[in-house]
């Protein structure tokens, strides 16, 4: 395998740029600022959760189906390229229907179509650096990934959404195409594959099928939730109606109902998923399983937070779209930045304190963050939105540096890669936890006051967040792996596993990916772990997370 030279290590990555540069615009402000041009106000956080919901399926379908396929594709093109090219071309055609998009339903397919073809993409991009970066170069390369991945949260906000908060909604997404144009072209030039010879014999459908039992459990903690929410809801509704009108008491009921349907349908779903995907090896491992919890809550909090925002801004400061689109684009680039700043250095700080207890550290500064953000609905303040913005962007960053270095911790090395895909399926899962039931809850409440709807579901993402530390009391660290006896025998990929101190702090420090823990027997024909993308390969993890925090929920399966 050649040696990357330092401009390998951009065109190898540049491709993240382009692919989150469109999943923020999109996430961001491009679905919410439309929904609320074509869906009456009383309906339009109901109407956007259902459009995120449904996105986020076809992902989860779409992404490593795409990744499986181009693990086996013998073009003379290479494995990764003709499968983004093809996404790209799509995204760009699916852009431009979003654009002429003239009603809720015509903006529906063209969303769910850009979904699709993104993950068509997505997939198999998650496959060059391992194709392609030597072992020991591997741990730089992720690290330019992860950058590549947080730039646009801060790019999208300075410039698109100033575009669209100006007026100019084409010139918006004409960017955005042109931007994925430019990264695509770039990619097929200068990064060069080397065809596959024969297909391997890894078989497709084992891989589906832990991510149809995944689908599955988060369904089935879906069902849990809404009948948690039915009867302790119904029960708090009950005793509201003693003390006061019909009207109040259901407006309790919804409310209590929501945070409970949140919390349960997050355990319930995982262990359904868990045990679906991992069988009677769950229950075996259930300090990891209570980590994918913790995991679970704090991205269903943090997506759900990315999803309301726009709207939230929106009542809280008395704006119309076009100023929502330029305050949420203001935010998310102050998050942004904080974020990176954090996540460079909490590799550092996860040394000192240990990792379970950072993980811990970081739900409670998120969970304060979103207490101060929720304040201003009350009190519009324009300094304490950015300082808000600010806390949140530092647990955020801590959260998913220490987070993901504490899952690799917990997983067994010889199955390190089954049980961190099934963790990033999860986390896939968590944008349909919270866009699904918040949406209804807001429009519900604001419907019974205005306001309310959005105070209490940012109230529920708060304790989301503090919950999932609270979580991490179920998971027990005695003879778990460390990073030099668990992983670095795994699968012998990336200088992020050797056994130095120093080589611990940089996969913290790069580790918005899995350091590569993937296990041997899902190495291809050539002895290299094959499948890297979110199915069996932990590879793929908290940065492109971290990307559908802020951004698009739909870009990422």
């Amino acid at each position: 395998m050649k040696r990357l030279r330092w401009y390998d290590y951009l065109s190898v990555n540049l491709f993240w740029l382009g692919l989150n540069i469109r999943n923020t615009a999109l996430g961001s402000i491009f679905m919410p600022y439309l929904v609320q041009l074509f869906v009456p106000a009383a309906s339009i956080n109901s109407a956007l959760g259902g459009m995120r919901s449904a996105g986020l399926v076809i992902a989860m379908l779409v992404q490593p189906a795409a990744g499986l396929m181009s693990d086996r594709s013998t073009s003379r093109f290479g494995r990764r390229r003709p499968y983004i090219l093809v996404g790209a071309l799509l995204d760009c055609l699916f852009l431009a229907a979003i654009a002429l998009a003239w009603n809720y339903w015509a903006l529906l397919i063209a969303v769910l179509l850009i979904q699709f073809s993104s993950n068509i993409s997505h997939g198999p991009l998650q496959g060059l650096i391992p194709d392609l970066v030597p072992e020991d170069q591997r741990g730089r390369a992720s690290a330019v990934k992860s950058v590549m991945e947080l730039l646009p949260i801060i790019l999208v906000g300075l410039t698109i959404a100033k575009l669209v908060g100006a007026g100019h909604l084409d010139w918006a997404i004409i960017a955005t195409a042109a931007s994925l144009l430019v990264v695509t072209l770039i990619t097929l030039i200068f990064v060069k594959e080397t065809p596959l010879q024969e297909k391997p014999s890894t078989p497709f459908w084992p891989p589906m099928v832990r991510v149809l039992g995944m689908l599955a459990g988060i369904l089935i903690g879906g069902a849990a939730g809404l009948l948690a929410a039915g009867l302790v809801g119904g029960l708090a509704g009950l005793v509201t109606l003693a003390l006061a009108d019909t009207r109040t008491a259901m407006a309790v009921g919804v409310g209590i109902g929501g945070a409970v349907s949140m919390v349960v349908a997050v355990v319930v779903g995982v262990w359904a998923g868990s045990l679906a995907t991992l069988g009677e090896d769950a229950r075996r491992r259930g300090s990891f399983v209570w980590w994918i919890v913790n995991r679970l809550m704090f991205l269903a909090a943090a997506t759900s937070l990315q999803g309301s925002i726009f709207y939230f801004v929106m009542y809280a400061f008395r704006l119309d779209g076009e100023g929502a689109s330029g305050l949420t684009g203001s935010l998310t680039s102050i998050i942004g930045i904080f974020i990176l700043v954090t996540a460079l250095a909490s590799g550092w700080i996860a040394d000192r304190v240990g990792r379970k207890r950072l993980v811990g550290i970081s739900g409670v500064v998120a969970g304060v963050g979103n207490l101060l953000l929720l304040s201003t609905i009350w009190m519009p303040n324009l300094i304490m939105i950015y300082v808000a913005g600010t806390i949140i962007g530092v647990g955020t960053g801590l959260f998913m540096t220490a987070n993901w270095a504490l899952g690799t911790d917990l997983a067994p090395r010889e199955e390190a890669g089954r049980y961190l895909g099934v963790s990033n399926l999860a986390g896939a899962g968590a944008g349909i936890v919270g866009a699904g039931i918040g949406g209804l809850v807001a429009d519900y409440l604001n419907g019974f006051r205005p306001g309310l709807g959005y105070f209490t579901i940012f109230a529920c993402y708060a304790l989301l967040f503090v919950l999932s530390s609270i979580s991490l009391r179920q998971v027990r660290q005695e003879g778990m792996n460390t990073s030099s006896t668990a992983h670095g025998q795994a699968c012998p990929a990336s200088d992020s596993f050797q056994t130095t101190r120093q080589s611990q702090r940089l996969a913290l420090r790069n580790g918005l990916h899995s350091p590569r823990a993937c296990a041997p027997r899902v190495g291809g024909a050539d002895g290299r772990c094959e499948l890297a993308h979110v199915i069996s390969d932990g590879e793929t993890a908290s940065a492109a997370e971290l990307a559908q925090f802020y951004l698009s929920d739909a870009a990422r399966g």
